[in-house]
């Protein structure tokens, strides 16, 4: 890691490599977007902590836990390849609380690759996140998570907790992760300013976010939560290596369910880690190309029901901290990487085909994709508690056959051209729900355009990436008379642009990468006059040297701009941080212009 003094050298050198060595690049492109980082001889310093920009929990800031849970303390060295470590959980005695926080500490020192990890209640996950690469000196972080949408298992008593982080630790990889969970238990129900039902959580997903506890059923946690996960020997996501694989389980739902919304964890690896800037196929074979970062760069995780395909989602491209340029990634991390996104979809129209006693095979697969991919799920269910089994009823009344549409083309001329993909599916799927509540008649239309272009310069070793995804989702409650009780607007937008130029020297087999990186999460939750707003946006500039995926030296600027507004106030928080250094870092709590 380097300080701020360094810049001017590091100015240098990239003009060094740009004036005298790109007029002898050599013409075979590198498709390296994966380093680790190796620290040059400096004086010790003390360890030092990193960070993922996001909203503080409003509630922790106005009252104590009514009492903290340690419930795990392990040090994942070499665990690749092992099951999850589990430890026993049930809910603390005589402690009154209404809301529960995860608290996920960890800290490593040494060189080590990032690894992906995740937290998982009787089968359920309840956190997705990653690590950050360590220095000589030592890192540490915490991910703060309200988890109080799991409070149907979290009251549970004799249950198990389980962590998976599989690493690899040997002469070269000395980083060890030290990891400890704790629960806080809070009770805000007489908190001045904060009703137990309104609430917005701080994750960048908003998939539970509250607008208050006057906006419908939803507001509360929801009274059963079944996990549709794997049975935990590999860890208890389901690994997809291929397009073609569909992976989940048989549930059986009480018949008096009223609504359903199913949570979906995901995340990428391997050959799909940066399947956004993924060629098409034609191209690799077309300059024998060695790589296996093909296939296109569609992907697209799909839900189904049985054999009815019940809706489908496009993940935010989390960047995890060796992604792209890792110097971009200290000791501000990307967008997501700490606490990845999970995604609602809702499955209320579809309790016409559940609520029959019978076993239904909930599955998830992810078109065009290479290995590998790590996804499951929650179902979350509420039940109507003053009705039987029997007095509860539904019917889908239409299934919403989706419209699809998706476009290729290319244009290559060896190792230069183009690519791009324009998808859109809509979808609009009805069906209603006979409780004690009355006779209600959910419609949930979506809509979701996802466009992609690629472009090859300079023999290929220049790569430009523009993506931009929208998702628009519209929950419409109706009574028996066709009046409208609800209607939950979701506006979604991920725009993402990178530039990568790779400069190869004759000498060492080192290359000089020069990388810039703008990527957003935007989002909008709408009820009534009602609304929640998110803009998180980080923009990236920088250069490195390295060798083979070794990060030899380089340097880094990351700018954030993070920027939350709802109907009780506003959080923004401005950083800026070069060369592993926090240069300004500056939150505010004052409303400025609309978002």
């Amino acid at each position: 890691m380097r300080s701020s003094d360094d810049t001017p050298f590091l100015l240098l050198l990239l003009l060094f490599f740009f004036t005298f060595i790109a007029p002898f690049s050599s013409s075979q492109p590198q498709h390296h977007s994966h380093f680790i980082k190796h620290t040059l001889p400096h004086n010790s310093n003390p360890p030092h902590p990193y960070i993922e920009i996001t909203r503080p929990l409003t509630f922790t800031n106005l009252t104590t836990p009514s009492c903290s849970l340690p419930l795990f303390t392990y040090n994942f060295g070499n665990t690749y390849g092992l099951p999850p470590v589990s430890v026993p959980y049930s809910p603390p005695f005589n402690c009154s609380w209404t809301h529960v926080v995860l608290q996920f500490n960890a800290s490593c020192k040494g060189e080590q690759y990032d690894r992906i990890a995740a937290v998982w209640l009787d089968g359920a996950e309840l956190l997705r996140t990653s690590t950050a690469e360590p220095t000589d000196d030592g890192i540490y972080w915490t991910v703060t998570k309200d988890i109080t949408k799991y409070t149907s298992i979290l009251v549970k008593e004799n249950i198990t907790l389980s962590v998976m982080l599989e690493n690899l630790v040997n002469d070269i990889f000395t980083g060890i992760y030290h990891v400890n969970v704790t629960f806080l238990y809070y009770d805000v129900k007489n908190v001045t300013g904060i009703k137990l039902d309104n609430y917005v959580d701080n994750g960048i997903s908003m998939g539970v976010s509250k607008l208050g506890s006057s906006l419908g059923s939803d507001d509360r946690p929801a009274d059963l939560v079944l996990p549709i996960s794997a049975n935990g020997d590999n860890g208890l996501w389901f690994r997809i290596e291929s397009e073609l694989e569909l992976f989940g389980q048989g549930v059986v739902i009480p018949r008096n369910t009223i609504k359903a919304v199913m949570e979906i964890y995901v995340s990428f690896h391997g050959n799909d880690e940066f399947w956004y800037s993924n060629p098409p196929d034609s191209y690799i074979q077309m300059n024998n190309l060695t790589t296996k970062r093909g296939h296109g760069a569609y992907r697209e995780v799909l839900l189904k029901i049985d054999d009815y395909l019940v809706g489908s989602l496009v993940p935010f491209p989390v960047v995890f901290t060796g992604g792209i340029n890792p110097l971009f990634w200290e000791p501000v991390v990307s967008i997501g990487a700490f606490d990845l996104p999970s995604y609602d979809i809702d499955l209320t129209p579809f309790l016409g085909l559940l609520l029959d006693d019978k076993a239904h095979f909930l599955s998830l697969g992810v078109a065009d994709s290479v290995p590998f991919w790590l996804v499951d799920g929650n179902l979350h269910l509420w039940i109507d508690n003053s009705a039987l089994p029997c007095q509860v009823h539904a019917k889908v009344l239409d299934y919403g056959t989706p419209m699809f549409n998706i476009e290729r083309s290319s244009s290559f001329q060896g190792l230069d051209g183009s690519c791009e993909i324009d998808m859109r599916r809509k979808s609009k799927v009805s069906g209603w729900v006979n409780s004690t509540s009355g006779n209600l008649t959910t419609i949930v239309s979506r809509e979701l355009k996802f466009k992609n272009k690629i472009k090859f310069y300079l023999n290929g070793t220049e790569k430009r990436v523009k993506q931009n995804v929208r998702e628009k989702t519209v929950v419409s409650v109706l009574s028996d008379t066709g009046i409208t009780i609800s209607q939950t607007t979701m506006k979604k937008i991920y725009p993402l642009s990178m530039t990568t130029r790779n400069l190869p020297s004759s000498e060492n087999d080192t290359i000089l990468m020069l990388t810039d990186l703008v990527h957003e999460w935007r989002a909008k939750k709408s009820i009534g006059g009602l609304s929640i707003s998110l803009i998180n946006r980080q923009k990236c500039s920088g250069g490195m040297v390295v060798q083979d995926h070794d990060v030899l030296f380089g340097g880094a600027t990351t700018q954030q701009t993070y920027s939350y507004r709802d109907e009780v106030g506003c959080y923004s928080r401005i950083i800026l941080a070069t060369n592993a250094t926090l240069i300004n870092d500056t939150a505010s709590s004052l409303c400025a212009a609309s978002l």
